[in-house]
């Protein structure tokens, strides 16, 4: 694993268990992080032989939107609703 799909799958742990579609969601984000750290490091992480970069490098930002929009759908449904930290300043205790 390269050092991209590394952080990702640490980052993708401390959610915590996954439900619904979030395991899908956690596999591409690790397929997407797989293809930049390749992208990035020019050379197969299994057997060390170059890898050919025949766009130029011109998919590495799109693979990079495509991460960031996954992890970002990922993290949509953990995102909390209680947007008003002082609401509950009327409730009595």
């Amino acid at each position: 694993m390269g050092t991209v799909e590394t952080t990702v799958r640490n980052d993708v742990e401390q959610l915590g268990d996954l439900t619904g579609i979030e395991p899908s969601l956690a596999e591409m984000t690790y397929a997407l992080a797989h293809q930049i750290d390749l992208a990035t490091s020019g050379e197969c992480d299994a057997c060390g032989e170059p890898v050919p970069q025949g766009d130029d490098g011109r998919t590495l930002p799109q693979l990079n939107r495509e991460l960031r929009q996954t992890l970002a759908q990922l993290l949509e449904g953990r995102a909390t609703d209680d947007d008003d930290d002082l609401g509950d300043l009327a409730s009595p205790d």
